[in-house]
Order: structure tokens, then sequence, then C-alpha cells
């Protein structure tokens, strides 16, 4: 995306974002934690120590660091003592880098400091809101780093903790805000629906599912009664962070295998026209499109649309 086309706002709040962070940890000073070593140095070291020798060519592409800078860098590393270079095996004209035993030692030193300060920074925090930070840079790691395949194997269905009932009324009404303009009512309706089955779900035909991926929730479904044939898929959403990964595809799979196996013969649902990768979904599923009415709600002119799924009973 074009500059031009960034939010204002949104460029000054990251930039703010990383002026805090910079001076938090400390990185704006000449040295690392009390010792000599700059931050480009540091990160070198750490390549160094935790993957071994490297041919001088891939460090610089992998940290994205100048040639002539990482030239003098090592230069000033093997004076020291702290790395030697060979020929590469393989091709002559490659350098290849490795630490010494004074290097290992040196970055030995590095990283206890380094574990000390994130742990210091980290101390005075719960683990809920350290749970909730990592989960936070995660996100920011997914979003920036578009080079980074995420891996559909780590996204986990599990039951609703306490609070997760909570999100899901926060993230349908920001959601559907943000990406369909829908106002307050659509909110006033996704917490008439939580409250309901908080109130009064029968947990041997109704159930409910929060779907995490690195320990982040990143979507939901309900399984609610209708009658005793019939259950209601109630409440999909996705985060569009984790959209691409199977997500509603996983919940919606769920939500068939409980109904069929709690005894009912069929699952509806009602969604909204616009709402076209949800959509997908419940097409790929196996439901079919039995009705569809246009209504105004939720401050937009919408096509509501019943959908249906007959159950074999489960084996």
């Amino acid at each position: 995306m074009a500059e031009g086309l960034v939010e204002a706002q949104h460029i000054d709040a990251v930039r703010a974002f990383n002026r805090r962070y910079t001076r938090l940890i400390g990185v704006l000073q000449g040295e690392m934690l009390g010792t000599e070593f700059s931050l480009t140095e540091g990160r070198i070291l750490f390549e160094l120590a935790n993957f071994g020798a490297a041919e001088v060519v891939d460090l610089r592409f992998g940290l994205d660091v100048d040639a002539g800078y990482l030239s003098r860098i090592l230069a000033r590393f093997e004076e020291r003592g702290l790395v030697a270079r060979r020929r590469s095996d393989a091709d002559g004209r490659r350098q290849v880098v490795e630490l010494t035993d004074a290097g290992r030692a040196a970055f030995a030193v590095l990283n206890q400091r380094t574990q000390e300060q994130i742990g210091q920074l980290l101390a005075p925090h719960s683990p809920v809101v350290r749970t909730r930070l990592v989960g936070a840079m995660r996100a920011i790691e997914q979003i920036l780093d578009t080079d980074t395949e995420p891996d559909p194997a780590g996204v986990v269905l599990r039951e609703p903790r306490p609070g997760d009932h909570g999100w899901v009324i926060q993230r349908n009404a920001e959601l559907y805000a943000e990406e369909y303009g829908w106002d307050g009512d659509y909110e006033n309706l996704v917490a008439r629906i939580v409250a309901d089955w908080l109130n009064s779900h029968d947990p041997q035909r109704e159930r409910a599912w929060i779907a995490e991926y690195e320990g982040v929730p990143v979507g939901c479904v309900y399984c609610m009664r209708e009658d005793d044939a019939t259950a209601r898929l109630r409440l999909l959403l996705v985060e569009p962070s984790a959209r691409g990964l199977g997500v509603g595809s996983a919940l919606v799979d769920e939500c068939l295998r409980f109904a069929a196996a709690a005894g009912y013969r069929e699952l509806v649902l009602w969604t909204n026209d616009v709402l076209t990768s949800a959509r997908h979904i419940y097409e790929r599923a196996g439901f079919e499109l039995v009705e569809s009415n246009p209504h105004h709600s939720f401050g937009a002119d919408l096509v509501g649309q019943t959908w249906r799924k007959e159950l074999r009973p489960a084996r």
C-alpha cells in the first residue's frame, strides 16, 4: 500500500510505539547492557552462537547489514579473537565465519544480561498480562512479517474460558463496524445471543468453541438448540490476522460433528449476503441456501440468508 493511502494517525502510532519500546529496552544506547557491543554486533554474535558457522554473504543477507559495515565488524571481532574466518569448502571464493571459545564466552555474558533485563521488564506484571503481551507481539509479527507463512497446525479449538464470551461480543462489534459499517444494534444482538447461551444452555445439546492460534483467540462459533431436531450455528467469527489458516472451516466442522453427535437432524444458520467469506465456508461444508430476504438492520440495507444442512446420525 502506498504511504499516501495510510492514515496519518496509524503512522504516528507506530512511530510512537517504536520510540517508546526502543527506549524501554535500551537499544538507543551506544553499547548493549553495559557491554562493549552495539546492537548490530550483538545480533551477529547471536546468529553465530545459535546457528553455528555461516558464510559471510548469508550472514549479511540474513541480517540485512551493509557489506562494508559487516566486514569491519568481523575484522574487529577477529582481531579480538572472538571469531575465526576461513574459506568455504564448497566455494573457495566465499568466507565462512564462526565463533571461537572467546566469542562464545562473550555471547554468554551478553545473553545472560539480556535474559535478566527482559525478566526485570516482565516481573512487575501478572502471568495473565504477560500472556497478553506475548500474544500482542505475535500478532504484530503475523501482520508485518509477510514473508513468513502461518502454520494452520497451530490452530487449536477449545471451550470458552472466563472472559472469552466478553471477547466474542467485543470483537464481533468491532470487526463488523470496521469492515461493514454496522452500528451498535449488532453489538446489542450479539450480547443478547451470548447472554441467552450463558443463562440457559444445555451442555449436552449446546456448545461453544474458541479458536486459538499461538495462545491468542482468533475465532469463535456457537451451536445452539432451535428445537429437538434442529440446531442453529451462531456467531461464527474469524480474526483478520488468522484468515487463510482454515479457522472458519475448522469451527464449522466442529459444530457439525457436535450437532450430529447430540442427535440433531439438521443444522441451520442465518447470515447476510455481504459476508462472502463465511458463505464460501458454509458452501464447502455442504450447507444449502434455502431462503433470502432483504432487510434493513445494523444501519445497513442487507439481504438475509438462511442456510441448512441435513445431518447424518453419528456412528
